[in-house]
């Protein structure tokens, strides 16, 4: 990934993308108006910080790319499967549904998800213009939703996975995301192989590598193109928020992407 600033915001974006016609940032926590313990740029409406911090939070995010505010297509994220491909934004005024995959193949769209450990997954086929945004935490990266997007993008847009450009962005890394024996059991069903997915110390400790485990789903799925950011969350709290490392005291950082009008660039 290739850090950018913009506006006194920091933002990430995927190399493998950047020749594409696409606007995309993943934005660090720096730059926003939010207090502690939501510092700074604080996308999350469930975290207890004021409303009025966040529009303008999320205002400046949209204004590094010039885009209105008026584009987003968000949904309230819940740890699930469902994907939803739109063809128009979410009135400000609608209530929010229910979600954890967004697809779009029309221009004027801004797709919108918060991150705070989940992985955040960004698609993008050249061949049909289309794109998705996925927000990949445990129960979402063992139920396998890398897989159900790239089925999503087959069955709405005719692409194929060989075409599909997919980013796996900061999140949780696997030296600090310990899981228990509920997970690990759910881990072996969904992997017949779970060398470097799950790793268990001489303590007895074991964890959980969510980048590994979405890397092999997408490469069942037949994705060639996967870009890999490797930036932990965990490690790196003063520039991401990370709901394990600061024991769920903290924001939701923004991640965004959006086709340009014009398929070539």
């Amino acid at each position: 990934m290739t850090m950018k600033k913009s506006g006194g915001l920091s933002y990430f974006e995927f190399e493998s993308f950047s020749r594409f016609p696409v606007h995309q940032g993943i934005f660090s926590r720096n730059g926003g108006v939010s207090p502690e313990p939501w510092r700074s740029l604080n996308l999350g409406g469930l975290s207890g910080d004021t409303r009025e911090n966040i529009i303008e939070n999320r205002r400046r995010i949209f204004s590094c790319f010039n885009l209105p505010v008026e584009s987003i297509f968000d949904v309230w994220q819940v740890h699930g499967n469902r994907a939803i491909c739109t063809e128009s934004p979410r009135p400000l005024d609608q209530e929010h549904e229910k979600a954890d995959a967004i697809f779009t193949n029309k221009p004027g769209i801004t797709l919108f998800m918060r991150f705070a450990d989940c992985v955040p997954l960004f698609f993008y086929d050249p061949q049909k213009h289309c794109i998705g945004v996925a927000h990949a935490g445990r129960i979402g990266t063992l139920n396998r939703i890398a897989a159900d997007c790239v089925k999503t993008m087959q069955m709405n847009f005719g692409s194929n996975p060989e075409d599909i450009y997919v980013g796996i962005g900061p999140s949780i890394g696997p030296d600090h995301y310990e899981v228990k024996e509920d997970v690990i059991q759910h881990a072996e069903i969904c992997f017949n192989n779970l060398d470097n997915i799950l790793e268990t110390d001489i303590n007895g400790k074991t964890t959980l590598n969510l980048w590994e485990a979405n890397r092999r789903i997408l490469i069942e799925s037949g994705v060639k193109n996967i870009e890999l950011a490797g930036i932990c969350t965990a490690c790196h709290t003063r520039d991401w928020f990370s709901h394990r490392a600061e024991n769920g005291n903290t924001g939701r950082f923004g991640a965004l992407l959006a086709l340009n009008e014009e398929k070539n660039v």
